[in-house]
């Protein structure tokens, strides 16, 4: 296309904006990245403070990765799944030393979504049983499958085509607006024990599928006891457990992957975005040893075109050997607490700040009108009927001041590249205590 030719407003006409409507998208035109940050076509620097949707944790411009790609393409650009190749053992040889220990076969794929419909029929397989129990404030994807196993709002606008499987759902552990309106410890940490009430009065579960850190829907990290718990549940139970690591993984809670902070040993295990740093698509689902074993004498009735494509675990090899290379692990947890002392300036700060919580370098602002009742700005039903919600509000404001931060329905989340500095903590923190002030405005007490 020749300079002069409006590339946001061909993309716009021709391409669909995705979660919205499509009349008043006017996507922004962005030429290149280097490091924490972005340049549009107008030569503005942007700060990206979610790593985009929460994916690109090595940030831009990773020469690793790029080259590890170059190399892969010119030298095998594609094979059949049925084939192998040099780069799909020293992949499955990387991701055994990550991984959980207990997990032993993988399958690949192109995206989270793609992923969970994966370990949701791997499941469903193995224990013949159709049902899954996932929790409210949950997303796992946008394909039917998956989209009917998340919990919120964007589940509402295709459901009543028809449900893909039988999916029931769990109360989240959400301690700020406790569903079941109860207070922690003395709860009894209720919003899993009544899991093991579903299991036992719902006929044929085959799983629990849970996000150890729940993502963009708040970034809620459970409370003491309760991913063991879960755990406990499950085996107790005979039911599988399904940790979605899409957006929790390698790293971005300060660990490889979250369990590891609980000492939880999942049966599938699914994770993507950080697994290339987004740099090509590619997304993960890893099976325990008995879950595998099963599919020696059963049909594994699942599988696609671009399954292990050799260029995209090129840049995986290359993404896991940065982590290590960069010791990735020692900036999270340096440059988060920073963040979170940052984070906690501005709860102080802002009376429309209700709660920041999270980990390592994942966070949420979970703004409220009224800090007394703990009512929130904006709830899935405003969504749903289109009203315009305070948190995108506020992250259009902060894009205006050079800042990209992720903002859903009522919580801004914050969760920059893991290779970012106090210096960017800082610029990032700077906008957000700017526009803080227009919900400021609007809350109460």
């Amino acid at each position: 296309m020749s300079q002069n030719s409006d590339v946001s407003e061909v993309t716009r006409r021709h391409l669909f904006g995705t979660w919205r409507k499509q009349r008043d998208w006017r996507p922004l035109n962005v030429v290149s990245g280097e490091g924490c940050y972005l340049y549009d076509s107008a030569g503005r620097e942007i700060l990206d403070f979610s790593s985009m949707l929460v994916c690109v944790n090595l940030g831009y411009s990773n020469r690793a990765i790029v080259e590890s790609v170059t190399e892969q393409i010119q030298r095998l650009p594609y094979i059949i799944p049925s084939m192998t190749t040099e780069i799909k053992a020293e992949v499955a040889k990387l991701l055994k030393e990550v991984l959980p220990e207990n997990l032993e076969k993988f399958f690949f794929s192109t995206s989270g979504t793609d992923a969970i419909e994966a370990a949701l029929k791997i499941a469903r397989l193995k224990t013949g049983r159709p049902k899954i129990i996932s929790r409210y404030f949950s997303y796992h994807g946008s394909t039917m499958g998956s989209i009917a196993a998340s919990g919120e709002v964007r589940r509402w606008f295709v459901e009543h085509f028809g449900k893909a499987g039988d999916v029931v759902f769990a109360p989240p552990p959400y301690c700020y607006r406790c569903p079941l309106k109860l207070r922690y410890p003395e709860c009894g940490i209720a919003c899993v024990e009544i899991i093991d009430h579903m299991i036992k009065n719902e006929f044929g579960v085959a799983a629990i599928l849970f996000e150890p850190v729940v993502g963009t829907n708040g970034v809620i990290v459970p409370p003491d006891g309760y991913m063991e718990r879960l755990q406990e549940i499950a085996r107790e139970n005979n039911v599988l457990l399904i940790d979605d690591e899409v957006m929790t993984g390698w790293f971005r809670t300060g660990k490889w992957f979250a369990v590891e902070h609980w000492g939880v040993k999942p049966d599938i295990l699914v994770t993507a975005k950080g697994l290339t740093s987004s740099y090509v698509p590619l997304a993960l689902t890893a099976v325990s040893k008995e879950v595998a074993e099963h599919f020696e004498e059963n049909f594994f009735a699942h599988g696609h075109t671009y399954e292990a494509h050799p260029v995209a675990l090129a840049a995986a090899k290359a993404a896991i050997l940065e982590y290590r290379r960069l010791r990735i692990w020692e900036n999270v947890e340096r440059v988060g607490r920073y963040l979170e002392r940052r984070l906690r300036e501005l709860e102080e700060r802002h009376r429309s700040v209700g709660e920041v919580r999270g980990m390592g370098m994942f966070w949420a602002i979970d703004l409220t009108r009224d800090r007394r009742t703990r009512e929130p700005f904006s709830t899935y039903q405003d969504k749903y009927e289109g009203r315009a919600a305070m948190a995108e509000r506020l992250a259009a404001e902060a894009l205006k001041r050079g800042v990209y931060v992720l903002g859903y329905v009522n919580n801004l989340v914050i969760a920059p590249p893991l290779i970012a500095t106090e210096r960017e903590i800082d610029r990032g923190v700077e906008v957000l205590d700017e526009v803080l002030k227009i919900s400021d405005e609007e809350a109460r007490g």
